[in-house]
């Protein structure tokens, strides 16, 4: 005779076998059962058990958003249920404003409240650069935190009252110090770090699957942490047209005034959004990031 199905939470990932938390308690090694039960983490699902550890996802109970990530072959679901969005930077290496501002659209095209971190101001040589750089996400209504990963109860002062009572996503490029940023926050987590590849200025991958941690709670109350690995790309393909225009709340306001109801803001006359640009009132490189999101989305459909 089969067990009764229960149900659990999704906290970690490696390929297609999941971690879940059960609500009974038990903590189960578990595979999907169809196409269907696919799942990410922090994604609640319902499970059949299979002896004392295991169990099949039979299906993965409703979304409030979900999150992909992305390489040159294909785009891959890995968070799911996000309540705040950590995009982290450092002032050294150099981190990629292509892959902030697609994080951003991706986080505010699914309703979730981005933030971004400014790592390693430990280092000021180039700390006034980045902070130039990130000004115009900042102009956005994005706060951007700055701290250093070195200095753990500062980390967890700042860090903590945004982070309780949420699930959030510590997301960013290899090198940032986002491992270091994690054992600040989950010491038990141990997560490796290493330092980045200075010859190469880049960062060595040093996480390798997507996991959700539980802060504690003298840290911060009902904190859920969802660790993904060093990302070079960040999932948009999954959007249409309209969801890329929601990631970029600045054309709100233009809009709405547009000459014709379906327009592009690429090249239509009597745009109010190519006006505003026109203007000084979207930043150029925002608007040419859209431009080019809508430009991949129209080659994807060619094929």
């Amino acid at each position: 005779m089969s067990e009764a199905a229960v149900e659990g939470l999704v906290v970690a990932a490696f390929g297609r076998h999941f971690t879940v938390e059960c609500d009974d308690g038990a903590v189960r090694q578990c595979y999907p059962r169809g196409k269907k039960a696919t799942a990410a983490v922090g994604d609640r699902v319902r499970i059949g058990p299979e002896g004392r550890t295991e169990g099949a996802i039979v299906a993965v109970l409703p979304r409030r958003n979900l999150l992909y990530r992305s390489d040159q072959l294909r785009s891959k679901q890995f968070a799911a249920n996000v309540d705040r969005l950590f995009i982290v930077t450092a002032t050294e290496p150099d981190f990629s404003d292509d892959l902030v501002g697609r994080a951003l659209a991706g986080a505010w095209s699914a309703g979730i409240a981005p933030h971004v971190i400014l790592n390693k101001i430990d280092r000021p040589a180039r700390l006034a650069q980045a902070r130039a750089r990130l000004a115009p996400v900042a102009a956005l209504g994005v706060p951007v935190i700055e701290l250093s990963a070195l200095d753990a109860p500062a980390v967890r002062a700042r860090l903590a009252p945004l982070l309780a009572d949420a699930t959030s996503l510590l997301l960013g490029q290899s090198g940032m110090g986002k491992s270091t940023l994690l054992n600040d926050l989950v010491p038990e987590a141990a997560a490796a770090t290493q330092a980045h590849s200075e010859a190469l200025g880049t960062g060595r991958h040093t996480t390798t699957s997507t996991r959700l941690y539980h802060l504690p709670a003298d840290i911060a109350h009902g904190a859920r942490l969802i660790d993904s690995p060093g990302f070079q790309a960040f999932g948009l393909q999954h959007l249409d047209r309209e969801q890329i225009a929601r990631g970029f709340p600045e054309f709100g306001p233009y809009a709405p005034h547009c000459r014709f109801y379906n327009c592009t803001h690429l090249h239509e006359p009597g745009c109010a959004v190519l006006a505003a640009l026109a203007d000084g009132r979207i930043d150029p490189q925002r608007h040419a990031l859209y431009a080019r999101l809508l430009a991949e989305l129209a080659a994807a459909q060619r094929y």
